[in-house]
């Protein structure tokens, strides 16, 4: 679904003296979070532009769309937003619309042809621009109805964010890009090559979340294993997360994203002798079965990947590990099919999705022999999913009568005098929630909470010790 929140607070890089003011303006973020960082950098340019965000598009001067151009799905979503805030337009409750992100990036070509009543694309690396993009789709401008930029040679600083997400955590983007050749995935033709963020660049960045109320970093990029490679000729994602442990006020630093390729001694040496960094990791594996994964051109076996989740689970006893894999790949046999489920079952991942495999243009999938039906990709989805249920059911059921460190994230819309939260094992909006009863818990807070029950992933405790 479209997200329509509400920024929380504006970082202190961007208080200053009040810009002169300008119109109003609605923005809708879609897509992952790397996509929701460059929303937050947009919003904030907007604000010192002088712009007035308001929280609905009723009645703006203009709306901004975030894209997601991922794949199908995502796109379908897309667009039904975009016609979605076109029919406002007509009806004369909007005054512009300007299309940002991914799809405008992937779609450039047909995007204003497909929907030519939209006054402004921009490609996600015009982001910087969006100030004046929304000045020229004010004025109705039609000279210019796009701004693209070439991927740059370094990243993009995501200072100054007006955040849609609670103020008590926050993602943090270390590098844009990816270098993979994953057959099956476009994001290297709408992202670019990959570019590190320097090491004191990013260190600032998490400062001044800080200094905006974060408790919880979590660190994004396409590969996050990858980090400075190109910089610095090394991995040093390690050197990374050793500095961002001495960022005083951060609690936890969660990771995702994490490449299997990369995963170095160094690195969970790192995280073994962490005190900020919550054994969490999210590393997707798409598959298991060797000849699917050369077909999908992820560079592992699985020899290498059950000799990697064994040195991992050793390193770290208390891992929840996240992963995602792709079912239904072009040519996957049901013998393959069935390896994969049968290694699900095995590893037993805290946490895990499953997704159809999406065809997508200009891909080097696209040419691979073995496209199968939709209805026999939803099935092997429901498959892997029945198997995945009942391992995280089970994990669930082992955490009742024990104790976890919770981080509050806001009233329990069902029951008073509860609130819901979130352990180490869980990253907002894509895992599971802890219903917490107690007094006087506010957003943000951390508490130990005693587990009394499994509600399905979920868990339900009492809070039995003071916050901090």
């Amino acid at each position: 679904m479209a997200t329509k929140r509400k920024p929380k607070s504006l970082p202190l890089s961007a208080a200053g003296p009040a810009p002169a003011a300008k119109g109003s303006y609605a923005f809708i973020s879609l897509g992952c979070p790397k996509n929701l960082v460059d929303s937050e950098r947009m919003l904030g340019k907007l604000a010192q532009d002088g712009y007035t965000l308001q929280p609905d598009a009723d009645g703006a001067d203009v709306v901004v769309i975030n894209t997601c151009g991922f794949i199908e799905p995502a796109r379908q979503e897309s667009l039904g937003v975009i016609r979605e805030m076109l029919a406002l337009k007509k009806a004369g409750r909007v005054g512009s619309v300007v299309v940002a992100g991914c799809m405008a990036e992937r779609q450039r070509e047909v995007l204003l042809e497909n929907v030519p009543e939209v006054d402004q694309i921009v490609g996600v690396f015009g982001r910087e621009e969006i100030a004046e993009v929304v000045d020229r789709a004010v004025a109705h401008v039609t000279e210019q109805r796009s701004v693209f930029r070439p991927a740059p040679v370094r990243a993009l600083e995501d200072t100054a964010r007006l955040r849609i997400t609670p103020r008590h955590y926050a993602y943090l983007k270390i590098s844009e890009g990816c270098d993979r050749l994953c057959t099956y995935c476009a994001i290297p033709k709408m992202r670019g090559k990959h570019v590190t963020k320097p090491i004191e660049e990013v260190l600032k960045e998490a400062r001044e979340l800080v200094a905006d109320g974060v408790r919880e970093l979590i660190i994004v990029a396409q590969d996050t294993t990858y980090y400075g490679f190109d910089l610095y000729g090394r991995s040093r994602l390690a050197d990374l997360l050793k500095e961002l442990e001495t960022v005083d006020g951060l609690e936890w630093i969660r990771i995702l994203y994490v490449y299997p390729e990369h995963v170095s001694d160094e690195l969970l040496d790192t995280l073994a002798g962490a005190k900020k960094i919550i054994p969490y990791l999210d590393m997707p594996l798409q598959h298991i079965n060797d000849r699917v994964l050369r077909r999908m051109v992820r560079r592992v076996d699985r020899d290498a990947t059950e000799k990697l989740l064994a040195r991992m689970r050793k390193a770290l006893p208390k891992l929840a590990l996240r992963t995602t894999f792709i079912v239904g790949f072009p040519g996957e046999t049901e013998a393959e099919y069935e390896e994969l489920k049968q290694f699900v079952r095995e590893q037993k991942f805290e946490r895990a999705g499953v997704f159809p495999y999406s065809l997508e243009p200009d891909t080097p999938a696209e040419k691979l022999d073995g496209h199968m039906p939709e209805e026999v990709k939803q099935a092997r989805v429901a498959g892997i999913m029945e198997v995945q249920q009942q391992v995280a059911f089970d994990w669930a059921g082992q955490q009742i009568g024990g104790e976890l460190t919770v981080i509050i994230d806001g009233p329990d819309p069902e029951f008073a005098s509860h609130s819901r939260g979130r352990t180490y094992a869980d990253s907002p909006d894509i895992d599971c929630e802890v219903r917490v009863k107690g007094k006087n818990l506010r957003p943000g807070d951390f508490v130990t909470v005693k587990v009394t029950a499994a509600d399905g992933y979920d868990l339900t405790g009492r809070a039995v010790g003071p916050t901090w």
